[in-house]
């Protein structure tokens, strides 16, 4: 009879307790229970931005005019950046990347003694019967940028007197491209706003090449020519 009564006095306890513990989570929630605002007390505004860089093409040289002016030495000791992938000898050596003597007028992709081009280079091989000036300028600027797929890692040169030095040294490689005679309507036009130089620049860029690669390839860093 004790063992009973201690039994239901344990029982007794150990119910009251839960009973209590679910009475009180159940009041706390009363208490504290928040609603939540019909309109926030402040809001973030995101602003979503596409991929694509806001920076405007370069209106491409009168290469009549900026060619014979260019700073051969200058664009020589810029290929420096180069040499770790590229040669620039008469032998047209190749390294990880093509050789690059005589790569202007030369088809991209085609360097006989260089045999890994990429995909992206030989899908630009069919659309650019050769390397020009324009196609080179551009490809310099940012080879990832004008031929996407290239595995040409090269950062590219932006200022456009760089891309300009360069290839009037490549010019003295060998080259097969004559300098055409200035551009008199070039030389007379007055500097174009900012936003017709983009414009300007756009259309010239597709006259070119197109949005996929360009020069560089021929002259910086470890892809092709």
């Amino acid at each position: 009879m004790a063992d009973d009564l201690t039994f239901n006095k344990i029982a007794g306890a150990v119910l009251a307790t839960g009973l209590a513990i679910f009475g009180l989570a159940n009041l706390t929630n009363i208490i504290f229970e928040k609603t939540p605002p019909a309109k926030p007390g402040y809001a973030i505004a995101v602003t979503e931005t596409g991929g694509e860089s806001t920076e405007a093409p370069d209106v491409l040289p009168d290469w009549g005019t900026v060619l014979p002016k260019a700073d051969v030495a200058a664009g020589q000791a810029l290929t420096a950046k180069c040499a770790s992938c590229h040669q620039f000898d008469t032998g047209d050596t190749p390294g990880t990347g093509p050789g690059l003597y005589g790569v202007e007028g030369r088809p991209p992709g085609t360097q006989a003694k260089y045999t890994t081009y990429d995909q992206a280079m030989q899908d630009f091989h069919k659309a650019h019967p050769v390397w020009t000036y324009d196609l080179i300028y551009q490809f310099l600027k940012s080879p990832q940028n004008f031929m996407p797929g290239t595995k040409m890692t090269f950062i590219g040169l932006k200022q456009p007197q760089d891309r300009i030095n360069v290839i009037a040294y490549l010019h003295t490689l060998g080259s097969s491209l004559p300098i055409p005679p200035p551009n008199p309507k070039a030389a007379a036009a007055p500097a174009p706003a900012a936003g017709a130089a983009a414009t300007n620049s756009a259309a010239a860029t597709n006259s070119a090449a197109p949005a996929s690669n360009s020069a560089a390839s021929n002259s910086t860093a470890p892809a092709k020519s």
